[in-house]
Protein backbone atom coordinates (compact mmCIF):
# COMPACT_ATOMS: atom_id res chain seq x y z
CA UNK A 1 0.00 0.00 0.00
CA UNK A 2 1.19 3.73 -0.92
CA UNK A 3 2.02 5.90 2.04
CA UNK A 4 0.15 8.55 0.00
CA UNK A 5 -2.85 8.65 -2.35
CA UNK A 6 -3.68 11.86 -4.98
CA UNK A 7 -7.16 12.11 -4.57
CA UNK A 8 -6.94 15.58 -6.38
CA UNK A 9 -8.48 14.31 -9.97
CA UNK A 10 -11.20 12.21 -7.78
CA UNK A 11 -14.94 13.25 -8.06
CA UNK A 12 -17.22 12.73 -5.59
CA UNK A 13 -20.25 10.61 -5.88
CA UNK A 14 -19.43 9.62 -9.40
CA UNK A 15 -20.33 5.84 -8.06
CA UNK A 16 -23.52 6.79 -6.01
CA UNK A 17 -26.97 5.51 -6.72
CA UNK A 18 -29.75 6.95 -4.64
CA UNK A 19 -31.77 4.34 -5.25
CA UNK A 20 -29.38 1.15 -5.53
CA UNK A 21 -30.01 -1.94 -3.99
CA UNK A 22 -27.98 -3.42 -2.31
CA UNK A 23 -27.67 -7.48 -1.43
CA UNK A 24 -26.17 -9.09 1.47
CA UNK A 25 -24.30 -12.32 1.08
CA UNK A 26 -25.30 -14.43 3.62
CA UNK A 27 -23.46 -17.52 4.67
CA UNK A 28 -24.64 -20.26 5.69
CA UNK A 29 -23.21 -23.61 7.48
CA UNK A 30 -22.70 -26.13 5.70
CA UNK A 31 -25.29 -28.63 7.33
CA UNK A 32 -28.03 -25.87 7.39
CA UNK A 33 -27.53 -24.99 3.81
CA UNK A 34 -27.55 -28.95 2.90
CA UNK A 35 -30.68 -28.99 4.70
CA UNK A 36 -32.60 -26.05 3.53
CA UNK A 37 -31.43 -27.15 -0.48
CA UNK A 38 -33.24 -30.58 0.66
CA UNK A 39 -36.19 -28.67 1.55
CA UNK A 40 -36.61 -26.29 -0.99
CA UNK A 41 -36.46 -28.93 -3.69
CA UNK A 42 -39.24 -31.42 -2.10
CA UNK A 43 -41.15 -28.25 -1.74
CA UNK A 44 -40.31 -27.44 -5.66
CA UNK A 45 -39.05 -24.07 -4.85
CA UNK A 46 -35.51 -21.77 -4.72
CA UNK A 47 -33.32 -21.74 -1.33
CA UNK A 48 -33.94 -17.93 -1.23
CA UNK A 49 -37.93 -18.12 -1.33
CA UNK A 50 -37.87 -20.75 1.28
CA UNK A 51 -35.81 -18.83 3.61
CA UNK A 52 -38.21 -15.90 3.01
CA UNK A 53 -41.39 -18.00 4.12
CA UNK A 54 -39.07 -19.23 6.85
CA UNK A 55 -38.25 -15.89 8.36
CA UNK A 56 -41.66 -14.22 8.06
CA UNK A 57 -42.84 -16.85 10.10
CA UNK A 58 -40.46 -16.63 12.71
CA UNK A 59 -41.15 -12.54 12.68
CA UNK A 60 -44.83 -13.62 13.09
CA UNK A 61 -43.97 -15.03 16.19
CA UNK A 62 -41.50 -12.44 17.27
CA UNK A 63 -44.08 -9.72 16.75
CA UNK A 64 -46.63 -11.52 18.40
CA UNK A 65 -44.67 -12.23 21.96
CA UNK A 66 -44.07 -8.37 22.08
Amino acid sequence: MKQEYDFSKGERGKFFRKNAKLNLPVYLDDEVQSYLQARAKSKGVEVAQLVNEMLRQDIKLIEAVK
